[in-house]
């Protein structure tokens, strides 16, 4: 049975950059929802400081997270310019290689913490 994958990532905002970032996010966001069908949730969070931002994805399955890594690489990497990943959670089995995308994506020593059995629960797309 397929289930839904949650991944959150815990950053750290460059000193002067939390505007810079805001900016940034929204306007890529936007292309996400159109290129990443399967993509169901993606949201940015930022402390009141502007230091801190976590943000949570939540795909429809192991496909739809994989599909969602094809190309992200350079947009990460233009991301990195203006915050640091301090970690990353993973809810979830991705497929084979996803995993490691992510943490050549993030970077060596950013811990990574896998939560790999579904016990249950349901994703509502449409209140009601």
């Amino acid at each position: 049975m397929s289930h839904p994958l949650v991944f959150i990532s815990r950053n750290h905002i460059k000193d002067g950059r939390a505007e810079d970032y805001k900016a940034f996010y929204r306007e890529q966001v936007l292309l996400l929802e159109q290129e990443k069908p399967g993509t169901v949730a993606h949201l940015a969070f930022m402390n009141e400081e502007g230091t801190e931002l976590t943000i949570v994805h939540i795909f429809l399955d192991a496909r739809a997270m994989e599909q969602h890594m094809v190309g992200i690489g350079e947009k990460a990497r233009a991301s990195y310019e203006m915050i640091e990943s301090r970690g990353l959670e993973l809810y979830g089995t991705p497929r084979a290689g996803t995993l490691e995308m992510m943490q050549q994506i993030a970077g060596m020593g950013v811990p990574v913490t896998i939560w790999p059995d579904a016990v249950g629960g349901y994703v509502r797309l449409q209140a009601g």
